[in-house]
């Protein structure tokens, strides 16, 4: 908001100080001194329109205000905000929180989930590389 205010101050033309207090002329006088004159009446009288012609004027309208209030950048950021939210509660929820149960709803889920990370940890990688089938040499 700050960068693109400053940015239009600083490409806004200087005013000279003597013309800085002077009334500006509305913008309807503005176009009626014009030498093109606008094609169509803006906005249109919808009491003498058709309902099919209020119908396209809305639906124009709606087309051009979401394509004028579309913001990509922030959905993309809000939804992946969002996203790991919802994650993080999961995660927490299956793996951590005490429910104060005599049996966890998720113990099965726990015990098999540290059962794996625990087979990684550096204690056990003697076990690891160890096979698990005797050797076959020499058995002749």
């Amino acid at each position: 908001m700050f960068p693109t205010l400053i940015r239009r101050l600083a490409a806004s033309p200087s005013i000279a100080p003597k013309l800085r207090n002077a009334t500006r002329a509305p913008p309807t006088v503005i176009y009626a001194n014009s030498r093109y004159k606008p094609k169509k009446v803006w906005p249109p009288d919808f009491s003498r329109l058709s309902e099919k012609e209020q119908f396209r004027f809305e639906r124009r309208y709606k087309r051009r205000v979401r394509l004028a209030t579309a913001r990509p950048r922030w959905d993309k950021y809000v939804k992946l905000a969002q996203l790991g939210s919802v994650t993080f509660v999961l995660v927490y929820s299956v793996l951590f929180m005490d429910w104060n149960t005599e049996k966890q709803p998720f113990d099965g889920i726990r015990s098999r989930f540290w059962g794996v990370i625990g087979a990684l940890s550096p204690e056990k990688r003697h076990e690891r590389q160890r096979p698990d089938l005797p050797t076959t040499t020499d058995q002749k």
